[in-house]
């Protein structure tokens, strides 16, 4: 040939060789070269097979691209040692054999940059305990398998790595072997994305994208196991992620979407478990879970968008499932339990914008509900038939055609649940349906609260039924059991005979034998009817505001709230007498110190605004920014809203509100939650009183950081800190409540350390004179302890040694 192709640089620590040789072939150069040699390649074509068996450097003289390796047959390039390769295309086309082969045990050989464009059985095979590590590598091989790792001890490193098109699974892990792939990706493979199979197999994928795939995103099998990080799996033809055979996959922060099948697919006793995660848009289900032993977690993870008419969740065949914290919405219906042994568990989750049921229960299978919401549903929950139960704790459902449905000797357990604005009933218990309700309370539906027909033998403890259109209790056989139930459709017990004309329509048939001594005698049932008991009226306003003007101080307060009082007061006077009432802001934003009394005041408020007939119930829920910003991107809306309709026919109380707009606080989600509430604000205006409350210049910020905020809030009542005099009258308050006296010479004295304290911001007010309080207990237990035999006096007489600032005796 006229000019050399290959050119073998020795290493400066070689002193007994000549410095550099040139060779026609690879096959030469690295005969000639020796252990850290850097063997320089020319541009062209190399039709020969190359064993790099030194660890030499083998690099193309002018950059990516321009050397390519293609033999006729056989591997094209095979490395069993430490080697150094870049920048080199690989080809070769024998389909029995791999393009690239690296082998040998503990050999870690590092290719960067090159690109295996081939048509073999594999692109690269690693395999006989090799450890390489592969950076900036592109593998497209239409033909096969894109990466395959075989046999215990083999691993390999893939970072910022691509494989552009397989005939098979992009990435196969198999025989004990593992993987550690970062910011890869894998796309246009025939068959699973990546393929973990045989105990011991393992890879961890971080920062990756899997896609335009004809098969699953991963595929888990024989006890195989995977992690995956922030990484992406979708438009693929199967499912997202398939386990079987008692494989297990770990999925953090990761999305998975644009499926025609399911999100996951779980069989065979494995598991799966999920964390910040996303999956959506999914053509079957988010998770199929099946067959005993098997086992799906999600926490704080949401699923949404389905583009097909089957459950998000399936869970049958004895398979279980967690949720925790979970958005569920904008499916056909959510979650479908199955089957005897199958459970479902979900806590602090939220199911909304259901087309059909948002937890459906059959077969046998049981679920437990904690803290859950369940919103815009056709149903909430249905139990279908025998054996189907649950445990349901502090659950809330609105905004549903019913709101649980018990049939066919179905037996939940619901306690402390709430229904609301069901379309037809709030609770439908019929054809041997039992169910135990404690509690539980149905309120705003256009149907029946309770329905339960067929003698089915409910059990009702405490349930509490109110503005229900038809009726709160309709038992059309007699067969339930009601003890301390109540609703607002049932007036006091009449006289004999009286009670049907005064009742509602819908009830006047059935429910006189329940509100009157003399029909409950004369009832033909076997069983005597269920008594249904007004609901109790809410204390006087005079006596709520007699308790306001019992505070210590606040004279301005008073009279702020008086003043809101007397407007509300004649407004609905005037509607009455059909004048037009002035149209008043209700919600308020209290300013002051902590200790000043403005959590007292807001639940004195709702109390008065109850008894006026303002709010349906007037109980106070208190929040602070914890419990409405979330961790993640829409979490901060839901519970928001969530705390919303707990304090719905009352006042939600958000203490330190501008936490919620801090002042560095561009991303923050706080914000994302003002805006949430100014929209329920204005959907829910007559619902809800809104107070928020916190120092006067931090909630000046609190008040600007939305348009619609200032404008909602039109009146702002400042608490000021307490006076020394008034700091004493709340002390003397403590002592009469706790039976204990002061001294008159501990007045003076502890009026004289009220008058000393510094009034920073720390400052507790009425906190640091309870708190002062209790150290005088504390001091005077020390003292009198002493005594042999110490008088009733002694035992109740505070000192001025008892004061903090005294001496210790």
């Amino acid at each position: 040939m006229a000019e050399h192709r290959v050119r073998v640089t020795q290493d400066s620590a070689s002193r007994w060789r000549r410095r550099a040789g040139e060779y026609d072939t690879l096959a030469e150069a690295l005969a000639a070269a020796e252990p850290g040699d850097t063997v320089t390649v020319r541009p062209g074509t190399f039709r020969e097979n190359v064993l790099l068996d030194k660890p030499v450097t083998i690099v193309p003289a002018q950059g990516p691209g321009t050397v390519r390796i293609d033999p006729p047959s056989g591997v094209a390039l095979t490395v069993t040692a430490d080697a150094t390769v870049r920048d080199l295309v690989v080809e070769g086309g024998d389909s029995s054999t791999p393009a690239v082969l690296i082998t040998g045990p503990q050999v870690a050989p590092a290719l960067s940059g090159c690109r295996i464009e081939t048509r073999s059985a594999t692109g690269v095979e690693i395999t006989d305990g090799a450890r390489p590590t592969l950076r900036g590598c592109v593998v497209a091989n239409p033909a096969g398998l894109g990466l395959r790792l075989r046999g215990q001890g083999t691993a390999a490193a893939f970072e910022d790595c691509e494989v552009a098109a397989a005939g098979q699974a992009g990435l196969a892990v198999l025989g004990g072997a593992t993987a550690a792939l970062e910011r890869c990706r894998v796309h246009h493979a025939a068959g699973a994305g990546v393929l973990l199979s045989d105990p011991g197999s393992a890879a961890e994928l971080t920062g990756c994208e899997i896609y335009e795939i004809r098969g699953s995103g991963v595929q888990a099998e024989a006890q195989a196991g995977g992690r995956l990080v922030d990484c992406e799996i979708h438009r693929v033809t199967g499912n997202g992620l398939t386990l079987d055979g008692a494989a297990e996959l770990v999925l953090t922060g990761c999305r998975v979407h644009d499926l025609p099948e399911n999100g996951a697919d779980l069989r065979g006793r494995s598991r799966l478990s999920l964390a910040n995660s996303t999956v959506r848009d999914f053509g079957r289900g988010a998770l199929s879970v099946w067959d005993q032993g098997t086992e799906a977690v999600a926490e704080s993870c949401r699923i949404h968008g389905s583009t097909g008419e089957y459950p998000a969740l399936w869970v049958s065949d004895g398979a279980r499932l967690t949720l925790t914290d979970c958005s569920l919405y904008d499916l056909p219906d959510a979650l479908f339990v199955l089957d005897r042994d199958s459970a479902a568990t979900a806590a602090d989750c939220s199911f909304s914008r259901i087309r059909s049921s948002a937890v459906s229960v059959s077969g046998g299978a049981a679920v437990t509900l904690t803290g859950c919401r369940v919103q815009e549903a056709g149903t909430g929950l249905w139990f279908r038939d025998h054996g189907s139960s649950g445990l349901l704790t502090d659950c809330e459902i609105s905004d549903v055609a019913t709101g649980v449905i018990v049939t066919k000797g179905a037996d939940p357990v619901l306690r402390d649940c709430t229904v609301r604005a069901s379309t037809d009933a709030g609770v439908y218990v019929s054809a041997q349906g039992r169910g135990t309700f404690e509690d539980c309370r149905v309120s705003h539906g256009k149907g029946f609260g309770f329905h339960i027909i067929d003698g089915c033998r409910t059990q009702l403890t405490r349930c509490r039924a109110e503005q229900n259109e038809r009726a709160g209790f309709e038992f059309s056989e007699p067969g339930p059991v009601a003890q301390g139930c109540i609703s607002d459709d049932v007036g006091p017990p009449p006289g004999p005979l009286s009670g049907a004309a005064e009742l509602p329509a819908p009830r006047a048939a059935h429910l006189a034998s329940a509100t009157t001594p003399s029909a409950v005698a004369t009832a033909t049932a076997p069983a005597a009817a269920p008594v249904i008991s007004p609901i109790p009226d809410c204390r006087p306003a005079d006596e709520a505001l007699a308790e306001l003007d019992a505070l210590v101080g606040l004279a301005t307060v008073k009279q702020e709230v008086r003043t809101l009082i007397d407007l509300i007061s004649v407004g609905k006077r005037r509607r009455q007498a059909g004048l037009k009432a002035p149209s008043l802001r209700r919600h308020l934003v209290f300013t002051g110190a902590p200790g000043t009394g403005k959590t007292t005041v807001a639940r004195l408020y709702g109390e008065i605004l109850a008894a006026l007939g303002v709010l349906q119930r007037g109980h106070l829920v208190e929040v602070a920014r914890v419990d409405l910003v979330g961790e993640h991107i829409g979490s901060t809306a839901i519970r928001t809203a969530a705390a919303f309709d707990r304090a719905r026919g009352g006042v939600l109380f958000i203490d330190e509100a501008y936490a919620l707009a801090p002042e560095d606080g561009a991303r923050d989600f706080g914000r994302e939650a003002i805006d949430t509430l100014v929209k329920l604000m204005e959907d829910h205006r007559d619902e809800v009183v809104v107070i928020v409350a916190g120092y006067t210049l931090e909630m000046e910020r609190f008040l600007s950081a939305n348009p619609g905020v200032s404008s909602r809030f039109s009146r702002t009542i400042t608490f000021p800190d307490y006076t020394a005099e008034e700091l004493l009258e709340i002390a003397r308050a403590q002592c009469a409540e706790h039976e204990y006296a002061l001294a008159e010479a501990t007045e003076g004295v502890l009026l004289d350390h009220f008058g000393r304290l510094e009034r920073g911001p720390n400052f507790g007010n009425g906190r640091t004179a309870r708190q002062v309080f209790e150290t005088m207990v504390e001091r005077h237990a020390m003292r009198v302890a002493h005594l042999a035999d110490p008088s009733t006096e002694e035992l109740q007489l505070l000192v001025p040694a008892d004061l903090p600032s005294a001496p210790l005796p």
